[in-house]
């Protein structure tokens, strides 16, 4: 194989300017500088892609075709579990708010799970007790498609907010 050729084909191929191959001349392999400029490079990805649409959409439409609001209005004060599991989320989503909000945003601290490893897996470990108690709470009205309501309905809200920052 002729090298100008191959590198032209390299260049095309994955679009490298013209600068990147002056230095391939001159170090006569690829090294670590050229593929940093490759990743400067790169677009960020979009906020709302296919994957992130279709999980809100996909929610919007649990929410509509199962009465999502009514069920949980009519099921809150019926079921000892959805109150257990409306506790345990309130508990995981305030861990969560003072990791971001008061740990990272007010007092600066970017690595907090290093310096207080406890708080990601209480976080974690509550909000999964909040989801099986929801499952338990809710079984009774959509039986085994309760799970997968539930996911559903837990990834387009993450989306969502993937949206927003």
């Amino acid at each position: 194989m002729d090298a100008p050729w191959a590198r032209e084909q390299l260049r095309r191929r994955y679009l490298l300017p013209t600068d990147v191959e002056t230095q391939l001349d001159r170090e006569g392999d690829t090294g670590r500088e050229s593929s940093t400029t490759v990743e400067k490079k790169e677009k960020p990805l979009p906020r709302l892609n296919i994957h992130s649409g279709f999980w809100i959409l996909a929610s919007i439409i649990v929410t509509y075709y199962v009465d999502f609001f009514k069920t949980l209005k009519e099921n809150f004060h019926t079921s000892g579990w959805f109150l257990l599991g409306t506790v345990l989320l309130l508990v995981s989503l305030s861990v969560a708010f003072y990791c971001i909000v008061y740990l990272e945003w007010y007092r600066g601290i970017e690595e907090y799970d290093v310096k207080y490893p406890t708080l990601v897996p209480i976080t974690t470990a509550t909000f999964i007790a909040a989801g099986i108690c929801f499952n338990i709470a809710l079984w009774d009205v959509w039986s085994f498609f309760t799970p997968l309501l539930l996911f559903t309905q837990f990834m387009g809200v993450v989306m969502f907010i993937s949206l927003l920052g």
